[in-house]
């Protein structure tokens, strides 16, 4: 078979190149040829889509700040949200078909969806998906963490930004840090493959926290990341001055540890600068003041059954409706490669016009 890529990066010395990075998806693009008599998801940039960001609900049971209103929050009416069955479909049809080796369940809060276990099961039987993950806020895990690992979930991301209680409701205006606190605890035990900290770090709330929070990793030999806080939230505050940026964080660790030495990133498309910083590791996504775009291999599903080629795009291609009209399999995907066609080469954040977009963070999908 052949693949077109169209068109061709050129770079600084004439010479054609797949994308505008330092990513060469050739190696992926073998892959996915090898596992599937497909084409693999590649948008006008050459850049390979091998991740799904999959969103099960845009419920959540806090109101963090930087992703939801404190009150008035509009939710999707029930019957619109994607079923299993939905899900499993559009995720079966996505790596059988699409070239798709990893999953990452995403909300709102996915641990509000009910039965959630059982989806997780559906997915994990999927042939061909290698990674099956979940990103949650935590306040539901020591119940669920053993379900989800028995059902075939292979690695969690837990939010944590803060381990003060009044600071943890002021950013999630809702009680609950020992419950998070609680999950994490119950998910080492558990023994996923990975268990990974997420802190979005944002000016005048993260930086008494830095020490703390890396320490507090390190002494449960989890990874933990900082995340520059980014334009998502639902009432539209966002400004450039209130990034933490990741030279901020840096400049932190390295008066409090000494030594924090860079490990090379194999994986271009890994969002995640790593450090060594003394018997562990931390993770910087700067994802405002140096993006990974030109790397970029996710795709996102919302749900109610959108696919968005960006988490900042402005705009989505609606799947649910073409699903229960009864639309065949090479429908659904030829809307997923015409959505994925759209796709621009940044998100745009440091740009003059730059417009957050519609929907906000719990409404697209961490």
């Amino acid at each position: 078979m052949f693949v077109t890529i169209n068109p061709p990066i050129q770079n600084s010395s004439g010479k054609h190149r797949l994308h505008d990075s330092e990513n060469e998806p050739l190696a992926a693009i073998i892959s996915i040829m090898r596992r599937t008599s497909f084409p693999p998801l590649i948008d006008s940039f050459g850049r390979v889509h091998t991740s799904l960001r999959l969103s099960v609900t845009d419920r959540c049971n806090i109101r963090c700040f930087y992703c939801m209103p404190e009150k008035g929050a509009e939710f999707v009416p029930k019957d619109n949200i994607l079923s299993f069955e939905e899900i499993h479909r559009l995720a079966r049809l996505l790596v059988q078909q699409g070239g798709v080796t990893d999953i990452r369940i995403t909300g709102g809060e996915p641990l509000v969806r009910q039965q959630i276990p059982r989806l997780i099961e559906m997915l994990a039987e999927i042939e061909s998906l290698e990674d099956l993950s979940l990103t949650t806020n935590g306040m539901l895990l020591a119940e669920q963490a053993q379900s989800l690992r028995q059902a075939g979930l292979k690695r969690l991301n837990i939010s944590l930004d803060t381990l003060n209680a009044t600071t943890f409701k002021k950013i999630t205006r809702r009680e609950g840090l020992e419950k998070t606190l609680q999950g994490i605890d119950a998910a080492i035990k558990c023994g996923f493959e990975s268990v990974k900290l997420n802190t979005l770090a944002i000016k005048g709330v993260t930086e008494p926290e830095v020490t703390r929070l890396v320490r507090y990793a390190l002494d449960r030999n989890v990874m933990l990341r900082f995340i520059e806080f980014m334009p998502l939230d639902a009432d539209r505050a966002w400004q450039q001055d209130q990034v933490f940026t990741g030279d901020q964080l840096l400049s932190i660790l390295q008066n409090e540890f000494g030594s924090v030495e860079a490990i090379s990133r194999p994986d271009p498309s890994q969002p995640a600068e790593e450090f060594q910083v003394e018997q562990g590791r931390i993770g910087i996504i700067r994802s405002v003041t140096a993006p990974f775009c030109g790397a970029c291999n996710r795709i996102r599903i919302t749900a109610d059954g959108a696919v968005r080629n960006c988490l900042f795009s402005a705009s989505e291609t609606p799947l649910r409706g073409l699903i229960r009209a009864g639309a065949s399999d090479e429908d659904l995907l030829s809307s997923i490669r015409s959505c994925l066609a759209q796709k621009a080469k940044a998100h745009g954040i440091n740009e003059d016009g730059f417009q957050p977009p519609d929907r906000p963070m719990y409404a697209i999908g961490g």
